[in-house]
């Protein structure tokens, strides 16, 4: 693939590498959890539930700070910085002897996790307005393939023991900062920065001028059901899983490779041709029958091989993110694109802290009633809320959702 900027792979590569850190450890989170607090499968999805909560509140806060960093100092500096915070995380959680230091680890995740709001404004700086939908695509797939190989890893690691997963992300995390250190050129241009603003580095601030470009609500409200729906997979699939289908680490670990396939492959090869075809918000509607068609099967299937048939039914709610950021990135100038983006992280973090929360109790409720499915009806019904307003507010009222003419 021809990329016009060599910053493209390097951020992509880095999201690659950040994802499949990110991913090798999910397979042994259980087993890690239960063995430190003592604790059976269903207390120990409520731990991991708060965890992610922990994981949200401090990236809800960092986000935009980092994104109006990035503004003010480059990119460049932001990622590395992001990338040596996520290699200390995991080097504590793999040394961690209590489950307070895997809350501790789990903060600063969380301020390293706001990475994603400068890696996607490097994305802005060197695409134009017509092809970033296909470019976040490839953000997605990256993010995918990182799903592939890292759970697969996490769960042939698995077998030398619970930490050792967390040591092999620590090391994949240095490594991608010196990448960049090495490689990764500025995208910024010192005449697009603008002075850091603390009113401007928080969730209302980032999306002053979206509001200020067009009436956004709908599109906004649309995705933040989206992402409490989409939280169920880190929230509760492992635990879910366990307790549901009697699947182990392994098992765990190849069913999100299989998964981040799938969505990689539509990614990477349909996602542009979808855009280019049917436009942004016609594509974002396609994902959003994909995920809630998807999200409602999944509560009730019986053998793993559904799974598997629902994760390729599934694979296309892989358009919604794509579509949805390039919607979004259009409605703003190139100086502020760090800020909306840092918006964007916050509004993701909200979204997982409350759906860790809601998501974790409803496998539990449900688990202690005989229903393990019920997360997963539950973020069906979010998906296809989302999916309702997108089709009855933002495909029905277009000159109000259009892309707009960018402002400060």
């Amino acid at each position: 693939m021809r990329f016009d900027n060599k910053a493209v792979p390097i951020v992509l590569a880095a999201v690659l590498i950040d994802t499949i850190g990110f991913g090798i450890v999910i397979p042994v989170l259980p087993r890690l959890i239960t063995e430190l607090g003592h604790v059976d499968l269903e207390q120990g999805a409520r731990l991991a539930g708060y965890m992610l909560v922990l994981f949200s509140a401090t990236q809800f806060v960092a986000g935009p700070i980092m994104g109006s960093l990035g503004d003010r100092f480059g990119r460049r500096r932001v990622l590395i910085a992001s990338m040596l915070a996520f290699a200390i995380d995991y080097g504590l959680m793999a040394l961690a002897p209590t489950l307070a230091w895997l809350f501790v680890g789990r903060a600063i995740a969380g301020i390293a996790g706001a990475v994603y709001a400068p890696a996607m404004a490097v994305l802005s700086d060197v695409t134009p307005p017509a092809k970033r939908g296909a470019t976040f695509g490839l953000i997605g797939a990256a993010f995918g393939m990182g799903f592939i190989i890292g759970p697969a890893i996490g769960g042939l690691l698995a077998g030398l023991g619970p930490r050792a997963p967390f040591v092999a992300a620590g090391l994949l995390a240095a490594i991608n900062a010196l990448t960049m250190m090495v490689a990764l050129p500025e995208t910024l241009a010192p005449e697009n920065r603008r002075p850091f603003d603390w009113r401007a580095a928080n969730i209302v601030g980032a999306f002053r001028p979206l509001f200020a470009a067009g009436n956004a609500a709908a599109l906004l409200g649309a995705w933040f059901l989206w992402q409490l729906a989409h939280m169920v997979y880190p929230a509760t699939w492992s635990f879910w899983a366990t307790i549901r289908l009697g699947w182990d680490a392994r098992a765990i670990g190849w069913s999100l490779a299989f998964t981040g396939l799938c969505m990689a492959l539509v990614q990477m090869t349909l996602t542009g041709r979808a855009i280019a075809r049917f436009g942004e918000r016609v594509t974002v509607v396609i994902g959003l029958v994909s995920g809630a068609v998807a999200f409602t099967a999944l509560a009730f299937v019986t053998q793993g091989w559904m799974v598997y048939a629902l994760f390729v039914a599934g694979a296309f709610q892989g358009f919604v993110f794509p579509a949805m950021n390039a919607l979004l990135s259009h409605m703003v100038d190139a100086d502020r694109q760090g800020a909306l983006q840092g918006g964007i992280s916050s509004m993701s973090s909200v979204a997982s802290i409350i759906g860790p929360l809601v998501l974790s109790q409803a496998l539990a409720a449900g688990t202690d009633h005989g229903f393990p499915g019920a997360a997963f009806l539950l973020a069906g019904l979010m998906a296809a809320t989302a999916l309702v307003i997108i089709v009855t507010l933002v495909l029905r009222r277009p000159s109000a959702n259009a892309a707009a003419s960018p402002v400060r």
